[in-house]
């Protein structure tokens, strides 16, 4: 019995014991990464300020991915000049959106049949607001499908963009871009100033870089890998369709489709 009552009261004194608070590392209070792999460094010099804005209508799943390349895009223009509305449907009761969406100069890149190249836009009608959805191709097409405001909006989309920078993510297809590449590929031209694409641009060569010296390594495209018997699973439906829509559209145009690192297309009619 007393060895009972020993053994409870020691179990009763490690109970007790109190636990040491974790260790938790630094975070840099602008870009909300820790210290250690902070990109601020690579931001430009002093926050751009473009004639209009860029609007990402975001999906709820994109805030828990760790490397994401919106929030490069919100701290490298100055405040104002990159809002972002979460949801899945817009615009939700919010009247500032509502009021941007309904804006005549209000553009949404997004590839659908009435979709004109972004080139061909009159940058003296500006300043615009830039729409772009922000989440994995599925996703956007589901908040698109849902908001029905946003159907009646002057749509663009981008038709060749070269390579994408974001080389430790796997892409769908040769020539997608990530959320970033793709906001500030359509602001150069929009704002016929190539700052754009060589100041905002850099947090992500500097993300990319840290990666590779630690351990990450380059991907290859989905597209790439399939085409060389690399891929190591059962091609879905979808990136099956992906693929052919590609194929087709170098052949009539002598460019890739563009998309983010998640399979987002900014310039493939559906």
């Amino acid at each position: 019995m007393s060895e009972v009552l020993l053994e409870t009261t020691a179990w009763e004194d490690l109970a007790n014991i109190p636990a040491d608070p974790p260790k938790m590392r630094p975070i840099c209070a602008k870009c909300c990464r820790p210290a250690a792999v902070c990109w601020c460094s690579a931001l430009p010099p002093q926050p751009l300020v473009p004639r209009g804005r860029i609007v990402l209508l975001q999906h709820p799943a994109e805030e828990k991915r760790s490397l994401r390349t919106a929030p490069m895009l919100s701290v490298g223009l100055a405040p104002g000049k990159c809002l972002i509305y979460k949801g899945k449907k817009f615009p939700r009761q919010d009247l500032e959106l509502e009021t941007i969406l309904a804006d005549k100069r209000s553009l949404l890149l997004y590839p659908s049949a009435h979709s004109v190249p972004i080139e061909q836009i009159d940058p003296s009608e500006g300043p615009y607001n830039l729409i772009l959805i922000d989440g994995t191709w599925p996703q956007a097409k589901a908040i698109y499908t849902c908001s029905t405001s946003l159907h009646g909006m002057r749509q663009v989309k981008l038709i060749s963009s070269g390579t994408s920078s974001y080389i430790i993510r796997t892409q769908p297809t040769d020539g997608c871009l990530s959320t970033l590449e793709t906001a500030v590929e359509a602001l150069s031209i929009l704002e016929r100033d190539d700052r754009y694409r060589d100041q905002l641009l850099q947090p992500l060569h500097a993300l990319c870089q840290f990666q590779l010296a630690n351990g990450a390594v380059t991907h290859q495209s989905k597209e790439f890998l399939i085409r060389h018997n690399q891929y190591p699973k059962l091609i879905g439906r979808r990136l099956n369709r992906l693929l052919k829509r590609a194929d087709n559209f170098k052949d009539e145009h002598d460019a890739p489709p563009q998309a983010d690192d998640e399979g987002r297309e900014t310039s493939l009619e559906n």
